[in-house]
């Protein structure tokens, strides 16, 4: 069986090299494409440099914040047993990956933009190819620094903690392989933060000055080249909507993988593989799926001006989400033994299991992956109903801004707090059926299964930047109507993918959290966290306040940001005459660093409250508290993120429905009507529910999680007042199950 164990331990980076190698193929294709002429190639340069400069200052402020973590991990990692001061590495690796992956997918979004743009004079056919390609690269890229981050990593620490040292699959030595990889996802996590909330400051600071003030004061359109604001707008596409969300679904996708490691180390598997089948299991699946993405984006073309771009995406999505669950069954009857799992907790001295433990099988792990999959689709399909245009719910927005501005604000709210409901309800099931299955490592499983076609679902998320990009500079260059018209329809969808893609974000997280919950609980020594406590309840509390305040903190950067950016475009349409009749050229630049500033500065606040909180309340008032914490950010976090994003989406489609053309009581309305200067009230305030908070609500409920994984041996009073015991209960276990010897790796 050795043959097995090494084929299938080194398949996972390899796999993650395979993705690599693709994604630079691509990568390479796109840039091959005409890129347009003289003037299409200078916006896109402002555009490129706008984002660089962003992703330059950003890094800076960034690698102060990773010295300091670097430093306290250090420390920490030797006052426990549980840790090592390599939880350091592991953390400057994860960071780096996390920060490199959103840079990749910025670098060809801001040369897939115009490319797209010049192939869409051309056909739609060639437009979508170009776009999706871009995204693509950048769907790719995540998934396959992920994995080669994560599979190679797991192979040396496996090596050097449990292999060499002889300790058990199901004990001390692998806790402490996998605390140490912790530092991976935390690295991961805090940078996405940093980069998502940035980002999203970044981009609704600039959309909103431009639109306040180009759209409704000066009344041209959004991406008029005379708006001082549009380059800034477009460059905030790329740092919020790529760069951010690549590092967003990055920590999603490993700190999914590394919660089911964690639990599945506590299951006694006699396998193949060492008893550490559950352990290698998710990131065997999140292989797979990333090569089922590459097959899946050849499905997504069409061939003619009429067909639908949504249902070529869809395509492609479904196929890839299908072939995985196939290949899944297969994977998981092979790797998992015949016979039923427990958990090693749940075994007394003589090795029996306890009467009322949780026992399952490999068929009920499988069921778990394909309601992971099932949860993920459903959670698509809503969020397509609450936000995508001619559904009811933007129907309803619709009707209710022929009576004006604050009807429109309102018929926004509804919807977003109806929008709620159901994903609640499915996730709700979703953990239930998991849990049914499989335990909390069935929960765990299943978010893996959801997020193991992460790159198909950035590919077709990215996307949508990159054609909105394309219209922007389709606008500025005043091209052909045609030409607006293919990139229109391309963003239209972009927009309903985009959040799609945050409905799909915001459920991962939720499954993903509880799983780092549960590994929280193992590794701190709790055995039950009782609200009828007052300090837990307290503690409840105040962590379902935490993303209110995490909210108001990021939407107010926003506002502050905007006001900036207003008076700056005023200023210049004010002293710079000859700029509305295209005989002077507006200082974009100037936009530019007002939106690198204020993103700047304003991310810290929101960052450090998710990174210092569990860190206050677990020394302070130690794990259970710490747990009812968890507990309360991560059911107030997943209704902020759903409300908000799906608001937002709403809000921006109801504007874009009156760009092409509405009907309300038997009368048309259209651009720079009454109507219509509701709805852009409406998308204004949208803007940073969407792009900015809303999203930002997933990295919040997993951060917190991770930090709280990361410091639980330190909070563990057995770990730290008796190690003596636990090593004799470990010793003991390791005598029925043992690892592989050094020889076979």
């Amino acid at each position: 069986m050795t043959l097995l164990y090494d084929y299938l331990i080194y398949f996972i980076p390899i796999v993650g090299i395979i993705g690599l190698l693709a994604m630079a193929t691509k990568s390479a294709w796109v840039t091959k494409q005409p890129a347009g002429d003289a003037g299409m190639s200078q916006l896109a340069g402002y555009i490129a440099d706008g984002a660089m400069a962003f992703l330059r200052a950003e890094w800076k402020v960034l690698s102060y914040f990773a010295v300091i973590a670097v430093v306290l991990l250090v420390w920490s990692g030797t006052t426990v047993e549980n840790s090592s001061p390599v939880i350091a590495v592991s953390f400057i690796i994860g960071a780096f990956l996390s920060a490199f992956a959103g840079y990749l997918g910025m670098r060809i979004a801001t040369k897939a933009n115009v490319r797209t743009t010049e192939a869409a004079k051309t056909s739609l056919a060639k437009a979508l190819k170009v776009s999706f390609t871009g995204g693509t690269v950048m769907g790719l890229g995540v998934a396959g620094l992920a994995v080669l981050g994560l599979g190679s990593l797991f192979i040396l620490f496996y090596h050097i903690y449990v292999v060499k040292t002889g300790g058990s699959v199901n004990g001390e030595a692998m806790s402490k392989a996998l605390e140490v990889l912790a530092g991976f996802s935390l690295g991961a996590e805090s940078i996405a933060l940093f980069a998502r909330v940035g980002g999203g400051i970044y981009t609704k600071a600039a959309d909103v000055g431009a639109d306040l003030v180009g759209k409704v004061e000066a009344g041209i359109p959004e991406d008029d080249v005379r708006n001082p604001a549009t380059i800034a707008d477009n460059v905030g596409d790329n740092v919020g909507d790529v760069a951010g969300m690549g590092a967003d679904l990055f920590g999603s996708y490993v700190a999914t993988i590394l919660a089911t490691m964690v639990l599945g180390r506590e299951i006694v598997s006699a396998d193949n593989f060492g008893g550490i089948a559950p352990v290698l299991l998710p990131m065997v699946i999140a292989g797979l799926g990333l090569l089922f993405s590459i097959v899946s984006a050849s499905f997504v073309r069409i061939s003619k001006e009429t067909d639908s771009v949504q249902k070529a995406l869809n395509l492609g999505n479904w196929s890839s989400i299908f072939l995985t669950a196939i290949a899944t069954f297969f994977v998981v009857n092979w790797m998992l033994p015949e016979g039923s799992f427990h958990l090693v907790r749940d075994e007394d001295a003589n090795g029996a299991v306890k009467a009322g433990a949780l026992v399952f099988d490999k068929t009920g792990v499988f069921l778990s992956i394909v309601v992971g999959l099932i949860v993920g689709t459903l959670m698509s399909i809503i969020t397509e109903y609450y936000t995508a245009m001619g559904k009811r719910p933007v129907l309803s927005i619709i009707r209710q801004s022929s009576t004006g501005h604050a009807t429109n604000i309102i018929g926004g709210l509804a919807v977003g707090m109806e929008s709620t409901v159901l994903p609640i309800i499915v996730l709700a099931a979703g953990i239930f059926g998991s849990y049914h299955f499989a335990g909390l490592y069935g929960v765990a499983i299943a978010a893996a299964g959801m997020m193991a076609t992460t790159a198909m679902q950035l590919a077709i998320d990215a996307f949508g930047p990159i054609a909105d990009n394309a219209g922007g500079i389709a606008e500025m260059n005043q091209l052909p109507e045609e030409v607006r018209h293919r990139t229109d329809n391309l963003d239209a969808v972009g927009n309903t993918t985009a959040a799609t893609g945050k409905g799909f974000a915001i459920a991962s997280a939720a499954l993903t959290s509880l799983a780092l919950f549960a590994a929280f609980v193992g590794v701190a020594g709790i055995e039950h966290i009782d609200i009828y406590k007052a300090d837990v309840l307290a503690g409840l509390f105040v962590g379902g306040m935490i993303p209110f305040i995490f909210s108001a903190l990021a939407i107010s950067a926003v506002g502050r940001a905007a006001m900036a950016m207003v008076e700056e475009v005023r200023r210049q349409f004010r002293e710079i005459p000859g700029i509305m009749e295209y005989k002077a050229k507006p200082e974009y630049d100037k936009c530019v660093a007002i939106s690198t500033k204020a993103s700047i500065r304003e991310m810290i606040a929101p960052g450090l409250i998710a990174l210092i909180t569990p860190i206050i309340i677990g020394f302070a008032f130690g794990p259970e508290v710490l747990g009812g914490l968890l507990a309360g950010v991560t059911v107030s976090g997943v209704l902020m993120g759903i409300f908000q994003s799906n608001a937002g989406g709403a809000w921006d489609n109801v504007k874009k429905s009156f760009e092409k053309g509405v009907e309300i009581n038997g009368e048309m309305f259209y651009k720079k009507s009454e109507p219509h200067k509701a709805s852009v009230t409406g998308d204004t305030v949208g803007d940073p529910f969407k792009d900015t908070s809303g999203p930002s609500m997933n990295i919040l409920i997993k951060l917190m999680s991770i930090v709280s994984l990361v410091i639980a041996p330190h909070l563990n009073h057995e770990t730290n007042v008796n190690s003596r015991i636990q090593k004799d209960l470990n010793t003991q276990s390791s005598t029925k199950h043992t690892v592989i010897h050094n020889k076979h790796i």
